[in-house]
């Protein structure tokens, strides 16, 4: 079959969709890869065929990227550009086989626009966390405000309903329902429910022991496990890192994302933290001008290290709670403190807390005595020893194998 892959976004979000291809490349399939333009190393490093979408970095020194309301929208206007020459661009690389479109959520109004040219194609959403599937069910959270338990589902459901005609509609709604109306397709009333009728077939990249199956998830749907890939896993670390590690206790990692250019703040929380309680610690992040301007011996700043290689070595992971990182921890059983911000990061945050892996820190709350005390937490003896407990839990058989099968089904139905 033929496979094209679309993604936008960080690292994050590419990895995943890097994970299914490489798996689909090696069963004979022809793949096609589509995202950023300054994604193009790690997608050509992985033996696929891409083809750049326009990305403009300055969206990542936007103020509302990382607010827990307003950041979608920053996204979302950010990402058009792009997904505007999907249609075309898929048309252009029509193979006339059985095709199948594997695509990031944010994807799916204009994956379903590519149809009008190519009415057989297979569509595939990959949902990469449990919140981008909007469900009554618990633990719902709305932004970092969690619903109580007790609140029925007619009401919650009223909530989603509200949140998105006031946060999600107004952005979104004007330019697809512009794009359709130059197609002579009718208008959609709620991005949402538009998604959701979409896909022939829904992926859930996270294990159901992370986010159990609920009746509102779109259906067909196949849930798998974590797509833990690492572009470089057998990197050597550096120098600087192996002497660092060497001559001290374990320390404790810091790293707000590979996205993130806005985190000064919670780097100089950090540093006055492990000074307050005499730890060692590493800055794991690529923007070094976002750090204190000096380190001392006790911090050692990285601007990479794969997490599979460093996790072991380390006494806890401090992080904003992106999806791939935080399955990264629990696969480790490293003890996390989760400080999210915005997205998906509030939700991933709420459950690493529900499986008693760590504990939660709004971004907004941070202060150096907030960190340390959380860190004093997370570092006492209970979590460690269920952070423990969940890894044992990760190391399930292997899943990609059924989900590739499952994809083959699909294009050839």
């Amino acid at each position: 079959m033929h496979v094209i892959l679309v993604t936008m976004g960080s690292a994050g979000d590419l990895f995943p969709f890097l994970w299914i291809g490489r798996a689909l490349r090696q069963r004979g399939h022809r793949v096609d890869f589509l995202g950023p333009d300054l994604h193009a190393p790690y997608v050509d490093a992985a033996g696929l065929t891409f083809h750049g979408l326009p990305a403009d970095p300055a969206v990542l020194d936007h103020p509302d990227l990382w607010h827990p309301t307003r950041g979608l929208a920053v996204v979302w206007d950010a990402t058009r550009p792009a997904m505007a020459q999907l249609p075309s661009l898929v048309a252009a690389l029509d193979s006339g086989k059985q095709t199948l479109l594997l695509v990031h959520p944010l994807a799916l109004p204009e994956a379903d626009l590519c149809r009008l040219n190519l009415p057989g194609l297979k569509i595939a959403a990959t949902w990469l966390a449990p919140s981008n599937l909007p469900t009554v069910y618990d633990p719902l959270l709305l932004g970092p405000y969690p619903v109580p338990t007790w609140v029925p589902h007619g009401a919650r459901r009223w909530l989603w309903r509200t949140l998105a005609a006031r946060f999600i509609d107004p952005v979104a709604l004007p330019g697809l329902n512009a794009a359709r109306a130059e197609r002579g397709l009718p208008r959609v009333r709620s991005l949402i429910d538009y998604l959701h009728t979409i896909p022939d077939l829904s992926l859930a990249l996270f294990p159901d022991w992370f986010a159990a199956p609920v009746p509102d998830w779109p259906q067909p749907m196949l849930q798998a496990g974590f797509p833990l890939y690492d572009p470089d896993p057998d990197a050597a670390p550096s120098a600087a890192l192996r002497a660092f590690l060497d001559v001290g206790a374990p320390p404790v990692v810091f790293t707000p994302g590979t996205g993130n250019r806005q985190a000064g703040r919670y780097f100089e929380a950090a540093s006055q933290a492990v000074a307050q309680l005499g730890l060692r610690a590493i800055f794991l992040t690529p923007h070094r001008e976002q750090l204190p301007g000096s380190l001392p011996p006790s911090i050692c700043w990285q601007g990479y290290v794969p997490l599979k290689a460093l996790l072991p070595h380390v006494a806890a992971l401090v992080h904003h709670g992106g999806i791939g990182t935080t399955a990264e921890a629990l696969r480790a059983g490293t003890p996390q403190l989760v400080v999210p911000l915005a997205h998906d990061q509030f939700d991933n945050a709420a459950r690493v807390v529900v499986l008693g892996a760590g504990v939660s820190l709004h971004a907004r709350r941070v202060t150096p005595a907030r960190m340390a005390a959380a860190l004093q937490q997370v570092l006492a003896g209970a979590v460690a020893s269920q952070a423990a407990a969940v890894a044992a839990r990760s190391t399930a058989p292997d899943c990609l194998d059924a989900l590739c099968r499952r994809l083959e089904e699909l294009a050839r139905a």
